[in-house]
């Protein structure tokens, strides 16, 4: 026989999840154009701002000698506008004219000179130089991470639970027991009717660069304690051809066969969830040989 009692039960779940990069870019032009050159390779980390492919730039030289020529028409409209030598629809159409071909040069522009959004490291290249990029995959892929993300699915049950900045482990394969810090950054304001879960997403800062996207990665929550029995995991019986678990509950001379809910096992002990009172005696031995009502004396 055991004593049991209830007492702070930590409340932790892990859940599995694969890393992803904070942020990811697709690098390519918006148009059609040949690639003149790739100035990275997979691996590079880059800059926001920083150059990193340059197309042909034949097109974009055409429209900067029409964009020059038009500035000069514009002028020569607007000073005769001045002085009362052209009308206000003339000056008006030349301008819309000087706009559009702005635009179009601005266009261009960032179509040739293709630019880092983030700061990061570029993980895929799909063209080389002198190819015709003409759709489908981008040129290059850079993605942002540090810091990175894992989206994890919690049970409707802890949500009220679960805080916004509160900490969670984390651990990688990769890197066996070795316990990552992250946070949790966002949680998502509905269920899924269907799996009766809300995505939670958990930032890593990640300022060494160790974790990377794709990694498979196990995040451990804690939700508090509650106070639930805790019994010894020998009074555990299982019944045959089901799953349902039973302990035998000694009371006034007498065993009781009662159904139970297991919660966390923790070493040599288990948690209940329910089935157990508070300060009751459960049979730790020799339960094959007990059924239900069973009278037992029990030594002192």
């Amino acid at each position: 026989m055991a004593n049991v009692f209830s007492r702070p039960v930590p409340q932790t779940q892990e859940y599995t999840a694969t890393v992803e990069a904070e942020v990811k870019n697709n690098i390519a032009p918006h148009t059609p154009v040949r690639i003149d050159r790739i100035l990275v390779e997979v691996g590079d980390r880059v800059s926001r701002g920083q150059k990193l492919v340059q197309m042909d730039a034949a097109n974009l030289k055409q429209l900067k000698l029409q964009l020059d020529n038009q500035e000069v028409e514009f002028q020569r409209i607007d000073e005769l506008y001045k002085v009362g030598g052209v009308s206000k629809s003339e000056w008006d159409a030349s301008k819309m004219t000087l706009d559009v071909r702005k635009t179009s040069y601005e266009n261009m522009l960032e179509n040739t000179a293709l630019l880092s959004p983030i700061n990061g490291i570029i993980t895929a290249r799909n063209y080389d130089n002198g190819d015709m990029y003409s759709g489908g995959n981008p040129v290059l892929v850079v993605e942002q991470i540090a810091p990175v993300k894992v989206i994890i699915n919690i049970s409707e049950s802890y949500f009220t639970q679960i805080k916004k900045g509160a900490q969670v482990s984390v651990k990688l394969d990769v890197y066996g027991d070795e316990e990552f810090m992250g946070k949790v950054n966002l949680i998502y304001p509905t269920i899924n009717p269907a799996t009766r879960t809300f995505p939670v997403e958990i930032y890593l800062e990640n300022r060494d660069l160790r974790v990377r996207p794709g990694m498979f990665a196990r995040v451990t929550v804690n939700f508090g304690t509650i106070n639930h029995v805790v019994v010894p995991d020998q009074a555990i019986v299982k019944q045959a051809g089901s799953g349902d678990r039973y302990v035998y509950v000694y009371d006034n001379g007498k065993v009781s066969y009662v159904k139970v809910e297991l919660g966390r096992r923790m070493d040599t002990e288990y948690e209940l969830l329910s089935g157990v009172g508070n300060n009751a005696q459960v049979v730790i031995a020799g339960q094959a040989r007990l059924f239900d009502g069973t009278e037992v004396e029990v030594e002192k």
